[in-house]
């Protein structure tokens, strides 16, 4: 009977430590990104994640109105139409080989506009690959690549800046420019705009750090800074073009789990709070749970499944249990 009430205790201590941690993990994902920038800057970083928001609503909703892609065949093209909103990003048999050595092959998959989809799966399958197709980096094979609306496939590289404006891309090493400070990489793309004073450049490339978890940093050359850090300096530089969609490429490879765990608190409230469209390449099964509104895991270079996260658990695929089961040998972010 001791034991009986011992072990009862130890499940109710468990499940409220557990509640805890969902009420926290709730308040960090929604306590408003501007509670994190100074007071005297607030004012004119408020208006500039204002402008991105109304933006990024104003794209949801012509998604919500007409369809702006169609697809003869393919489960994206069907669940799309079925959901009566045009997707922002989608592949429709896409597939790309290097020589002989195919990388994707037929590949299709959707994301509607505020959401986020994470792609998963083992080292080599296309992930990478299938953002760089994205970003016009590299061009399909065959296939179709939607991107804002538009089919890149065929595009120049001059039409592909126009598209670059409004879907950026936050990769593993960060690609901060090493020769200018911290500062100067975000300020990059406020001053192409042309139509800001650099007084006020000044205060949104600082609230934006202080947005991301970096501030005072300003003055450092990315040389200076952790793996974590240049990624949380290369999302700031992102916000700074105020795109409509992220694409992120291994977050959290080579991070401590804290930073893990913060990026992934930074990419959510992204998406609630500036309604951000976002793809996130990961082999964390945890990660890509805590943020994904659908997965894709993709395996020798084929889709093995689109879809929600329950619908991924509830899979009997013997690939997928695999991987659930290796991934369980990690420890969560």
């Amino acid at each position: 009977m001791s034991d009986f009430k011992e072990n009862t205790d130890e499940t109710r201590e468990q499940q409220e430590h557990e509640q805890e941690l969902d009420q926290e993990q709730t308040e960090a994902i929604e306590k408003p990104l501007i509670d994190d920038v100074s007071e005297d800057i607030a004012p004119v970083v408020q208006e500039f994640i204002a402008e991105a928001t109304e933006s990024n609503e104003a794209e949801g909703e012509a998604a919500l109105q007409e369809s702006a892609f169609q697809a003869d065949a393919g489960f994206a093209g069907a669940a799309f139409a079925s959901e009566n909103a045009a997707p922002y990003i989608a592949f429709e048999n896409v597939s790309k080989s290097f020589g002989d050595f195919v990388v994707l092959e037929n590949v299709s998959f959707f994301v509607n506009t505020g959401e986020t989809l994470c792609i998963l799966g083992r080292s080599g399958v296309g992930k990478s690959v299938s953002l760089q197709l994205l970003m016009g980096f590299l061009k399909p094979d065959s296939g179709t690549v939607l991107v804002a609306g538009q089919n890149i496939a065929g595009m120049s590289e001059r039409e592909m800046q126009e598209v670059r404006h409004k879907v950026t891309m936050v990769f593993q090493n960060g690609a901060l420019f090493d020769s200018i400070t911290v500062g100067e990489n975000v300020a990059f793309p406020l001053r192409e705009r042309g139509d800001m004073e650099e007084d006020q450049i000044l205060q949104v490339v600082r609230g934006l750090l202080e947005m991301v978890g970096v501030s005072g940093m300003e003055d450092m050359l990315p040389s200076d800074l952790s793996t974590g850090m240049k990624r949380s300096v290369a999302i700031a530089r992102a916000l700074a073009a105020q795109p409509a969609a992220i694409l992120y490429d291994e977050p959290t490879t080579m991070v401590d789990p804290l930073m893990a765990h913060l990026l992934g608190d930074l990419i959510q409230r992204l998406k609630m709070q500036i309604h951000l469209t976002s793809i996130v390449v990961t082999h964390d099964m945890r990660f890509a749970e805590k943020l994904a509104d659908r997965l894709m895991f993709l395996h020798e270079g084929t889709v093995r499944f689109f879809g929600t996260t329950e619908e991924m658990r509830r899979s009997t695929d013997p690939v997928l249990r695999e991987f659930f089961s290796m991934d369980e040998l990690v420890l969560p972010v």
